[in-house]
């Protein structure tokens, strides 16, 4: 687990935001997705903290921070939040780092916050209108988050896990209780679901024209066997914007960090230090 003296929380839109604060260097601020918290970067920070500064976050709803569902947890609210948090901190500039639906919330700050942005790196990355995706898109539906609330138990969240991994017998139950922790409380089921909820794929549509047109140095890393997010993803956003670079990891899965986290250090690192 992320060290706990590095752990700090603020006060953002009226909800405590939990982060980390790791290393010394230029800043890179590292978004998870929806089903994780700041915990899935923690293999990845050994090989990148003595270059630079993380600022690893949990976003609202997940991990220890605030779980009150009277505010939106669209990626565009998402957005504007972490630049609040920028602001707040003192932090002018940024590598915005993201996974996931993480990935969707920097493509919108490199356009909403386009003066904070140093560079865009994406990691099986939700974009366009391929997405939400099975089993999110259907926690959309009143029915079926009832049901989940009453259903979800650790044995189905075990089996999401381990298909979002090329390693799967790297899901020993210490990782398995990193990703259940959120889900341990009543609040933090009901926080999963509002995310979910939440979630519309009109947030990066109404980006599309900027993306393509970004000014800033933008990495795409996918891992192949990814089972919840099309390679279609990467390969569009490679394709449209001009000078981007696509890293592709045959031994990632949707949870890359875990597979193979020397591996995607190795190409943030490579991509910022040119």
């Amino acid at each position: 687990m992320l060290n706990k003296k590095n752990r700090h929380s603020i006060i953002i839109q009226n909800h405590e935001l939990v982060y980390y604060r790791i290393g010394n260097g230029e800043p890179l601020l590292l978004v998870h997705g929806i089903t994780t918290y700041s915990f899935i970067w923690q293999r990845v920070v050994p090989f990148l903290e003595n270059r630079y500064e993380l600022i690893i976050v949990d976003l609202l709803g997940c991990g220890d921070s605030a779980k009150s569902i009277d505010v939106a947890f669209s990626l565009k609210n998402h957005a504007k939040i972490l630049a609040e948090l920028l602001e707040a901190l003192h932090i002018n500039k940024v590598h915005l780092v993201g996974h996931d639906v993480g990935g969707g919330i920097c493509q919108i700050m490199a356009v909403s916050h386009a003066e904070v942005a140093l560079s865009l790196t994406v990691i099986n990355t939700v974009a366009y209108d391929f997405w939400p995706v099975q089993p999110i898109i259907s926690m959309r539906t009143p029915i079926i988050r009832q049901l989940a609330m009453a259903s979800l138990d650790l044995g189905a969240f075990r089996f999401i896990v381990k298909r979002g991994l090329y390693y799967r017998e790297r899901l020993t139950n210490e990782l398995m209780n990193y990703f259940w922790y959120p889900m341990k409380t009543s609040a933090g089921r009901k926080a999963f679901l509002h995310f979910a909820h939440c979630l519309d794929n009109r947030d990066l549509i109404e980006i599309v024209d900027d993306i393509e047109h970004l000014q800033i140095p933008v990495l795409i890393i996918r891992g192949d066997k990814d089972v919840y997010l099309s390679k279609q993803i990467a390969e569009k956003l490679h394709q449209s914007i001009k000078g981007s670079q696509l890293k592709v990891v045959a031994t990632g899965g949707h949870f890359i960090q875990e597979d193979e986290p020397a591996v995607i250090a190795r190409y943030i690192d490579e991509f910022i230090s040119v």
